[in-house]
């Protein structure tokens, strides 16, 4: 029996200096399972593109882009096409790029120099529903955790109290979800979802959606 079909993997490369765009082309070429369908210059364009191609999962988005950067892409992109997973692409990894990408909804962190061994595999993590950051990336984040201070006295921290709705809306923050996608799951307004969202972060003391699963993880409250 002949092997079944591997499903592709459409991509969108969006960087507004032509010779990246044509070296990731190059790197991707040829594999069975990978294909860069569309490119674009500008977030602009690049939203154009998403319209024309609906069928793409993945978007490598340069974060340092004249106009409109790419933050915000990303952050409209998980807004307009949640079935999108978007990874920046960066010469920079400093702790304040990683995490506003993060917090806009980025499914990853790729640097400029990557290899082509490491770049096909974030686009296969990544559209399997993963993480992936480059090491040096991963590293920026361990580096930044929060180190709290020794209390006077040594006391167990005790979780927060979440309400049943919170509880539902942590976990799919968890899975990465976009608001809009959480308020069709639960049934309630992306009002409503953005109003749980702020008193997660307010109650476990977080602020960013990082530091909200990182507090999640360590008291169990998801898995």
């Amino acid at each position: 029996m002949s092997e079944p079909l591997r499903e592709i993997i459409q991509v969108l490369l969006v960087d507004d200096h032509p010779l990246v765009i044509e070296g990731i082309s190059s790197l991707l070429k040829g594999l069975d399972d990978v294909r860069v369908v569309a490119t674009a210059s500008s977030g602009y364009e690049a939203l154009e593109q998403l319209q024309q191609q609906p069928a793409v999962r993945v978007a490598i988005v340069d974060l340092n882009m004249p106009g409109m950067g790419g933050v915000d892409l990303i952050r409209l992109m998980q807004q307009r096409h949640p079935a999108v997973r978007a990874m920046a692409l960066s010469v920079y990894f400093d702790y304040s790029s990683v995490t506003d990408v993060l917090d806009a909804g980025g499914a990853g962190y790729l640097l400029k120099n990557t290899s082509k061994k490491e770049l096909i595999e974030a686009i296969r993590r990544v559209y399997a529903g993963h993480r992936f950051f480059s090491q040096e990336v991963g590293d920026t984040l361990l580096q930044n955790l929060p180190r709290p201070s020794p209390p006077a006295e040594v006391r167990e921290e005790r979780p927060v109290e979440l309400t049943a709705r919170e509880k539902e809306v942590l976990g799919l923050i968890a899975d990465e979800l976009p608001n809009s996608l959480i308020a069709k799951k639960l049934f309630i307004s992306e009002r409503t979802v953005e109003s749980h969202r702020k008193n997660l972060l307010t109650k476990t003391n977080s602020k960013s959606v990082v530091g909200l699963i990182q507090y999640a993880l360590r008291h169990k409250l998801i898995d």
